[in-house]
């Protein structure tokens, strides 16, 4: 199957499910309290300057994106999928967010502004994609030079308890999926339940990686790797998102990852790596 037809496959796989959606008489205050429960959000909002261009590709229905579309910030929220962006762009008229703009587009062929953006953020999006190093080659190319790169992938370590998970779901027909938290909360609300259940169990195209995976594709791309969320640094408390870590120890990274089977597997075991454009 070629890039393109692939591609294809995953664009109707969000068009038919739109991720992550919105729960019902959903509001913007509640939207920003939401994203405030994920310290990474929070400190992601922060780091961002109050004037900055800010592009995420793969934005789904754009709650990030509409999250991050305060201040004096411009934020463009791209997506492959026009029935996710639609959602973002009645829930952004709702709640009289004009500071944001939905593109449909491809992001090996995004027809957005190269050298142009303070921030470019990609979460959860890369790992879906068939070439990921391909698709982070074309992602990088958006930010202007000493521009931030912050991108969310799945960990090959933290992947595994979700994997597990998958296994025995399968074998169920996805009647019954053993110890998920996030379906547990949603337990009330079926649309975004169903949502969760298809974009982390049966996905048709997935990768994991490494925090050396990622370190090689910043490298190749003239990009200076700063810093993961979480940090794999001990005394490193993380908090300023767009600094450079105080230490990077290869033993110690590798530790870190081990111990994410047991925090960000929980969830699903995405983590960021962030670096600036040189």
């Amino acid at each position: 199957m070629t890039v393109e037809s692939r591609t294809g496959v995953v664009r109707r796989f969000y068009n038919d499910a739109p991720f992550p959606g919105y729960a019902p008489h959903d509001t913007l205050t509640a939207l920003r309290a939401r994203a405030e429960r994920s310290q990474f959000a929070q400190l992601l909002d922060r780091a961002i300057p109050s004037d900055a261009r800010v592009v995420e590709i793969g934005c789904g229905t754009g709650q990030m994106s509409l999250y991050l579309a305060r201040a004096s910030r411009s934020v463009v929220a791209a997506d492959i999928a026009g029935t996710a962006l639609q959602l973002g762009r009645d829930a952004a008229r709702r709640f009289g967010v004009t500071s944001i703009q939905f593109v449909e587009t491809d992001l090996h062929h995004a027809g957005l502004r190269q050298d142009f953006f303070d921030v470019v953020y990609s979460a959860g999006v890369l790992h879906h994609t068939a070439d990921p190093a391909a698709a982070f080659a074309c992602v990088t190319r958006l930010a202007r030079p000493g521009g931030t790169v912050v991108v969310g992938v799945y960990n090959a370590f933290g992947r595994l308890p979700l994997r597990c998970r998958r296994g025995i779901a399968r074998i169920t027909g996805f009647r019954y999926v053993p110890f998920d938290p996030i379906l547990r909360e949603r337990s009330r609300d079926t649309a975004r339940g169903e949502a969760w259940l298809r974009d982390q169990y049966r996905h048709p195209e997935e990768h994991r990686h490494t925090i050396a995976e990622v370190k090689r594709w910043f490298a190749d791309n003239g990009v200076d790797y700063l810093r993961t969320f979480p940090s794999t640094v001990l005394d490193d408390d993380g908090r300023d998102l767009f600094s450079r870590a105080i230490d990077d120890w290869t033993l110690e990274e590798w530790m870190a990852q081990i111990s994410w089977i047991w925090t960000l597997g929980r969830e699903g075991g995405l983590f960021f790596a962030i670096g600036r454009r040189r």
